[in-house]
């Protein structure tokens, strides 16, 4: 699905250069869940872009879907992010004065599909995410998780071969995030890869793989490991395997 090898992001102003990702190597297979975690400045957005093709990188091969997009230009990238990608952010995103149906037919009206196919798309990503009963509501009437849960559903309404989520529980309370990863788990477990950047070690445990970047690497350091798992012993004590 996703090979990055050596990829490096440098920023210029003036005489100033900011290495935001240094010889990163990293590969995702078709149908994981991973998610990125490390520390402020540590690269986990810039890295979130080359991979959604909103940047280019530096240096270095970016194979996606066995094609090289490393030097891709706007358009090229553009139709691909249409086509095999979806987004999911902290701050939702949401089109204030559409309804929610609307707001999930936004990217679809830039495809180009037909009315019906369109419909289709919007009727099954609202089911999906349990918010049907609310499509003639206006963002502002909902709760900071329905509108987290109307932007995933924005964004699988493209049937996206690839989910990208920049910290998608970012502003919800604990138990909204739960809800949200409960639903993230469910769309990866039909097939659909997602990386997921985020700081909270709860709900990176709850994703497939964990990959911590530190200074715009990806590093061996695992803080994030999940607890060793228990068996039980023949007379029924309980121990670490």
């Amino acid at each position: 699905m996703l090979n990055m090898q050596d990829i490096t992001k440098v920023y210029a102003a003036g005489l100033i250069e900011t290495h935001a990702l240094r010889s990163l190597n990293l590969e995702v297979k078709s149908g994981e869940f991973v998610a990125v975690t490390g520390p402020s400045g540590s690269g986990k957005t810039t890295f979130l872009n080359i991979a959604g093709l909103l940047e280019s990188p530096s240096g270095g091969r970016y194979m996606l879907d066995g094609e090289d997009v490393s030097s891709f230009g706007d358009n090229a990238r553009s139709k691909i992010r249409n086509e095999k990608i979806g987004f999911i952010f902290q701050a939702f995103n949401l089109i204030p004065d559409l309804n929610i149906a609307d707001n999930v037919d936004v990217p679809l009206r830039y495809r180009g599909f037909s009315g019906s196919e369109r419909k289709r798309r919007i009727d099954e990503a609202l089911e999906l995410v349990g918010l049907s009963s609310r499509r003639n509501h206006l963002p502002a009437q909902l709760s900071g998780g329905q509108q987290q849960r109307v932007a995933i559903a924005r964004a699988l309404a493209g049937d996206p071969a690839l989910l990208l989520a920049d910290e998608p529980t970012g502003n919800l309370d604990s138990l909204m995030a739960r809800q949200v990863m409960d639903l993230l788990e469910e769309i990866n477990a039909r097939g659909t890869t997602i990386i997921m950047v985020t700081h909270d070690p709860e709900l990176a445990r709850r994703a497939g793989r964990n990959v911590h970047l530190l200074d715009g690497q990806v590093s061996d350091f695992q803080p994030l490991e999940p607890p060793p798992a228990e068996a039980d012993d023949d007379d029924g004590v309980r121990s670490v395997a």
